[in-house]
């Protein structure tokens, strides 16, 4: 197969070729660490693509089940899966992009592998990005080197470099480019969320298919997710280096700055990101894509896996992950018991992190009216044994994906005939969508399209249907509350100057009624 960088050979097998770790950007090593992603050298002969190459370098692999993979700077590759048999019409593509909190994940977990998803008609392209410090990292001094004047997305820009690799390539593979699906889980889907509020995004895809994440709370809130704010946290991550330049940093090994602490995020930089998404979208400035997205039900219970929670304790247990204003707002009532009090966190965490979200993402998307949006909650409990990570955990966090892939391994769990059906249909929706932007087909369930008013989505369980959106008015809660912190935060000034002229106002009243008190005394 020929690329704009060199022919490359992969593997048919059952029906299906694939390519493992072509290069779409050069290695961001030495001077290019910190750097946008270069262009990759030009290759003579044939590049054996038959083999993944090096995670992104990162502790530990997501999900949490996945068996650990070699790592290095030198990352940047992707994967692609097609059918071998493909007809005379270009065939859709999809572009998975993984999830781990931007500090785990690799584009070779062999769940993530596209074989079963490529006898469904698609192409699968899965793609390493920087990830954690290497990622991440905002610096005044990489601000100053940067044209755009910006510093801290490497990863997004990675994501954004895959993506035109497929623009330029994927029509040698029989993919269409004018037909590309950008799907993701966790904070594969947060970056995605960016990815459609990102000018650098646009034309590179026309559907979304998003899984548990994305960027929409007030980050008017969070100080480092705009470029000041994340310089500062870099400039702090560069101190407890030992780094006294950004050449420094740049000279010290990967293993060592791996074990200094960083939490990644993405950042309002004014370039890859010039507003937060959820602004975008208010503005009607986002890109123009159809939207497939949603949440597990039980999406809390993975982050509450190791705490036992009584109505004693638990808001002191919410408070380890969320403020404690927002958890005396808006946590729902513990009960009187244990289960109660579980059930209760499970669902305040899981509204606080991921189904608000998705439900505000969706509610901004249908608000422009031009492209579909459709919405899901999965609700199937996975029978895991008891060895795995999930084992007891429901429909949380991160298990649809064994069925997204139709990967329902036998070492994993007594799989039933409910979870190999879901396997199929599932599938068959996101290909569907991938196809023609609309989930619905033959023997299929109707999925209808998201109102705002009355929101429907699809239930994908032991059962299969639309149904009215669980829970909407809690989401609605934490929306009028985000909302008055939204204003507050952007209107401080205006609020402060009103609540000075009150103080005055009072302080002058009090003045006059106590020279009042004086005449009447003397």
């Amino acid at each position: 197969m020929q690329t704009t960088d060199g022919r490359v050979e992969g593997i048919l097998r059952n029906g299906v070729e694939s390519f493992k770790g072509i290069p779409f950007a050069a290695p961001p090593i030495g001077a290019l660490r910190w750097r946008a992603p270069r262009p990759v050298a030009p290759w003579q002969g044939v590049l054996l693509a038959t083999h993944y190459r090096p995670a992104c370098m990162q502790h530990g692999m997501y999900p949490p089940d996945a068996a650990p993979e070699p790592v290095s700077e030198n990352c940047l590759y992707l994967n692609i899966w097609k059918p071998a048999a493909a007809g005379a019409r270009p065939l859709p593509v999809m572009v998975w992009i993984y999830g781990g909190a931007l500090q785990n994940g690799s584009a070779a977990v062999p769940l993530y592998a596209g074989n079963e998803l490529a006898r469904r008609g698609v192409i699968v392209v899965t793609a390493n990005y920087r990830l954690g410090v290497f990622g991440f990292l905002a610096l005044p001094a990489l601000t100053s080197e940067s044209k755009h004047r910006s510093s801290g997305d490497y990863g997004l820009l990675d994501q954004l470099a895959a993506l035109r690799w497929v623009q330029r390539n994927i029509a040698a593979f029989g993919g269409d480019p004018r037909n590309v699906t950008v799907f993701g889980q966790s904070s594969g889907s947060i970056s995605i969320s960016a990815l459609t509020a990102s000018p650098l995004a646009k034309g590179l895809f026309q559907k979304v298919i998003g899984e548990s994440g994305g960027l929409f709370e007030p980050i008017e809130l969070f100080a480092n997710l705009r470029l000041p704010g994340a310089e500062r946290q870099g400039l702090r991550f560069m101190a407890r280096a030992g780094a006294r330049s950004l050449s420094a940093l740049r000279g010290m090994p990967a293993e060592k700055l791996l074990t200094v602490p960083f939490s990644p995020h993405v950042t309002v930089d004014g370039y890859v990101l010039p507003r937060a998404p959820w602004e975008a979208y208010a503005r009607h400035q986002a890109n123009k894509v159809a939207l497939l997205i949603g949440w597990n039900a039980d999406e809390g219970a993975l982050f509450l896996a190791h705490s036992r929670i009584t109505p004693e304790n638990y808001r002191r247990v919410l408070e380890r992950s969320f403020p404690a204003l927002i958890v005396r707002l808006l946590a729902p009532s513990p009960g009187r018991s244990a289960a109660s009090a579980y059930t209760a966190a499970v669902s305040f965490s899981s509204d606080m992190r991921f189904r608000w979200d998705m439900w505000r993402w969706a509610t901004l998307a249908r608000r422009d009216e031009h492209d579909p949006v459709y919405v899901y909650e999965f609700t199937r409990a996975p029978p895991y044994y008891a060895r795995s990570p999930y084992y007891g955990l429901g429909a949380t966090h991160g298990v649809e994906m064994q069925y997204v892939f139709d990967h329902l391994g036998p070492e994993e769990g007594e799989w039933t005939t409910v979870d190999r059906d879901l396997a199929q249909v599932i599938p068959a929706y996101w290909t569907r969508f991938a196809r023609t932007g609309n989930p619905n087909g033959p023997g299929l369930r109707r999925w209808p399209l998201f109102a705002v008013d009355r929101p429907q989505v699809m239930l994908l369980g032991a059962q299969v249907h639309a149904g009215p959106m669980p829970d909407v008015a809690s989401l609605r809660r934490i929306g009028r509350i985000y909302g008055i912190a939204r204003y507050a935060a952007s209107h401080w000034v205006l609020l402060a100057t009103v609540a000075l002229i009150a103080v005055a106002a009072l302080t002058a009243a009090l003045i006059r009624v106590i020279r009042r008190a004086r005449v009447r005394r003397a």
